[in-house]
């Protein structure tokens, strides 16, 4: 827990001079392994991360190397590790002394340090207390809810990117037999924008590149994500990549601490020497969205150059051959790239020309190129354009479907890419329904389902019911927390499967379940034997992940028995014999490999050191698009990046802010209240901004505020009681944690044709915060 609390907010910020990993990263893992009260246990355990008979790390979903090694984690590894495999509890004896109005009370990093979840729980709103219940009663409460809804669309069925493939499947193939396609999912939240874009562009809406890939590599772009924090394993490819001599350029606002020194905490040397090795070789800072802007401009120089190769008789710039093999609409898009002004660029783009024409050289000149990036791409409300743009570069000079090159979104929950491969997808394609129908032979629903956002609609205008939510902290991880936190109240029950405690238990309907289920560090027991389940990482590799320590309490259950439960009470064996299914795993997996390509001996390659890879159209240059060819998209850059409905209003934003991780976060889950790169200690309400920006503004650096968020809907969403951080961050712009200001991202701001909150493009302004009716 944290010891800062009593100290001055100013006095608790040092901006942070040293390298990413190093003693650093050690000392942090150290105090996660310490901090969990079972330390010696997870010795062991974390000696199994990542390895093969071991578990697959919940820490993020960057993939593995060939090259087998004691220590297969990084630090973030260590600590989801730590943090999960816990002896403290949260059980009944908890939850008779703690009230939920008094829970409410207490921090999110307070709720989730308390332990794990050992036991089934139902809300009592006489008592204000959750209470035990049994599996058998807690599965037929659910299954009477389900069947008292009008319509299968009335329920909403979440699933986070922990669950494995064999808990997805089941899911998926229950909540479609039950009669709907309602799947809001973490996937629309952060990366839906990726898989819209690449589906229309190259026919797959995955990355396209393996890990060897990052080997043969001349360049690679980072755009928009920042690794040292959530996925620190891709350091190290990174990094071996500028001592072989190839480019990593760097795109983003922010200039993070990984992207430019790093010192691996498992290399002696480098250790005892205390010397660091440099990330990139180029770093550019665009505006909040002017990613889009960079790109065009990249495009607009190649083509100048094209033409004047063509002219001058020289080699071309693009790569003709497989323009002409394997492209459709180069004209069109070229035509919209001519057309875009170089003034629209370069104000849109925040970068001077002449930076622009320094990446367009760096691209050129590598024969074989990576592109990488994560959230600081997806969450605006012009992703998908952003990302078919990306798209567009690469096919410009084949750099898809060769070895060294390809498109690479760094996706981040472990198991996000499994789950959606799965079928958990609100707008299933029709090949992977018609599999289900013939395997099964029951009819499977066609209409679309709703997403995140639009399933927090449908609670909040009573359409829809009953709220499931597979893993996850559903309350803080989505937008407008206001206005979702009286979505789930409005429901008639909710159900949270869940490992620990978090403030979506909390945020509960007329009747509440809490479920509590195996982690990944557990062992899983089932009639016929520990079992082992599956996940698929960013790189499209499968591999069998097999708990380690013993459950907490044999009330846990993991999520294919919690989901088989829930399923039998509600349809008996229809289709299936669910509780059968989960007595072997194996059996789950012959169903995947009866219906989802790619999948064919599912349990015999699934055993094989390090799993096996599932393939990618694009990678072998077929294009499963409606063309048959990878398809270049002429879309024009926005008119203007702020919403119009703000602009209608008459306001003038003060800054635009991004939400961001901490150092000591994933996703919701906060560690602890350091974000030692940035040299923030024992806080985070905090907002970093330009310190000429504050002052201009009218404030000081260290004075608190109030954040209020600009959409022009007359709704006030605000956070108070911020502490102005004088910050490395360009002009006009700002940044903070997030799930703390997920209240300033409305609802309706998403991205056009993903639904993805545009929580990287937020307009806002300040206001002194005020204490009591007194301004600090």
């Amino acid at each position: 827990m944290s010891h800062h609390a009593d100290l001055n907010p100013t006095k608790r910020y040092k901006p942070y001079k040293g390298a990413a990993g190093g003693w650093g990263a050690l000392r942090s893992v150290t105090h996660a392994w310490l901090e969990s009260d079972n330390a010696l246990k997870n010795i062991r355990t974390l000696l199994k991360t990542n390895q093969h008979g071991g578990f697959d790390c919940p820490g993020c979903a960057w993939g593995e190397s060939a090259e087998s090694g004691m220590v297969k984690f990084c630090e973030n590894g260590a600590k989801a590790v730590n943090w999960e495999a816990t002896k403290r509890r949260v059980d009944a004896a908890f939850f008779a002394k703690h009230s939920v109005s008094t829970l409410r009370e207490q921090s999110d990093y307070w709720l989730e340090y308390q332990g794990r979840l050992t036991e089934p729980l139902c809300y009592d709103p006489d008592s204000d207390h959750y209470r035990p219940i049994g599996w058998d009663a807690a599965f037929a409460l659910i299954a009477k809810h389900l069947h008292n809804l009008e319509s299968p669309n009335q329920a909403e069925f979440y699933t986070s990117g922990r669950a494995s493939n064999e808990a997805a499947y089941l899911y998926q193939l229950f909540v479609r037999a039950y009669g709907t396609n309602n799947f809001p999912d973490c996937s629309n939240m952060c990366h839906e924008a990726s898989g819209v874009a690449l589906g229309q562009s190259v026919g797959v809406g995955k990355g396209s590149v393996t890990f060897e890939d990052f080997e043969h590599a001349d360049a690679i772009f980072v755009i928009g994500q920042n690794p040292g924090t959530n996925h620190p394993r891709m350091l190290e490819p990174l990094r071996e990549a500028v001592k072989r001599g190839a480019q990593v350029v760097c795109i983003n606002p922010l200039k993070e601490r990984g992207l430019e020194r790093f010192q691996h905490p498992q290399h002696p040397l480098e250790m005892l020497s205390n010397s660091d090795k440099p990330t990139n070789t180029a770093y550019f800072r665009p505006a909040l969205g002017g990613d889009m802007a960079v790109l065009r401009g990249m495009a607009k120089f190649l083509l100048t150059w094209e033409r004047e190769a063509l002219a001058k008789g020289h080699s071309a710039v693009f790569d003709h051959a497989f323009i002409e093999q394997h492209t459709a609409e180069v004209e069109a898009y070229l035509a919209v790239v001519d057309a875009t002004s170089w003034q629209q660029i370069v104000e849109q783009s925040g970068l001077p020309k002449a930076e622009i024409e320094q990446l367009a050289h760096l691209y050129r000149n590598a024969e074989r190129v990576i592109v990488c990036w994560a959230m600081g791409i997806t969450q605006h409300r012009h992703s998908v354009p952003t990302i078919q743009e990306i798209a567009n570069l690469m096919l410009l000079r084949g750099n898809l479907g060769k070895p060294g090159a390809g498109l690479c979104p760094v996706r981040g929950h472990s198991n996000v890419q499994g789950d959606r491969t799965m079928g958990i997808n609100d707008r299933p394609p029709a090949f992977f329904l018609d599999a289900l129908e013939r395997r099964f032979k029951f009819p499977v629903p066609r209409a679309d389902g709703h997403n995140t956002v639009e399933a927090i609609h449908a609670m909040l205008e009573g359409r829809a019911k009953v709220f499931i939510g597979l893993g996850g902290n559903f309350a803080m991880a989505t937008p407008d927390t206001t206005r979702t936190a009286q979505a789930l109240q409005n429901c008639e029950l909710t159900v949270q499967i869940s490992t620990k405690l978090n403030r979506s238990h909390l945020t509960m309907g007329k009747q509440a379940l809490i479920l509590p289920c195996l982690g990944r560090t557990d062992i899983d027991q089932q009639a016929n034997g520990p079992q082992a389940v599956t996940v698929e990482d960013s790189f499209s590799m499968v591999h069998a992940s097999n708990g380690q320590l013993q459950p907490l309490s044999p009330q846990m259950r993991s999520e294919p028995a919690i989901v088989a439960g829930i399923a039998a009470a509600t349809l008996g064996k229809k289709p299936v014999d669910w509780l059968w299914l989960v007595e072997d795993y194996d059996r789950i997996r012959e169903l995947i490999s009866d219906t989802i390509p790619g999948f064919n001996g599912f349990n015999q390659r699934a055993r094989e050191p390090g799993g096996f890879y599932l393939g990618n159209a694009a990678a072998q240059r077929r294009w499963n698009t409606s063309s048959g060819r990878a398809n270049f998209k002429a879309n024009s850059l926005p008119t203007d990046l702020v919403h119009e409905g703000i602009r209608a209003r008459g306001e003038v934003p003060d800054l635009i802010l991004q939400t961001m991780r901490s150092h000591d976060q994933y996703n919701t889950t906060i560690y602890g209240l350091d974000d030692r790169y940035r040299g923030v200690k024992g806080q985070r309400n905090v907002v970093f901004a330009n310190e000429a920006d504050i002052i201009r503004l009218g404030y000081k650096p260290g004075q608190k505020v109030d954040v209020l968020s600009l959409w022009g809907d007359g709704r006030e969403r605000r956070i108070s009681g911020f502490t102005l951080l004088a910050f490395d961050i360009p002009a006009g712009q700002a940044a903070a944690y997030y799930p703390e200001t997920n209240p300033l991202v409305p609802l309706e701001s998403v991205g056009d044709g993903s639904f993805t909150p545009t929580s990287k493009f937020i307009a806002i302004r300040f206001e002194a915060a005020r204490d009591n009716g007194r301004i600090v």
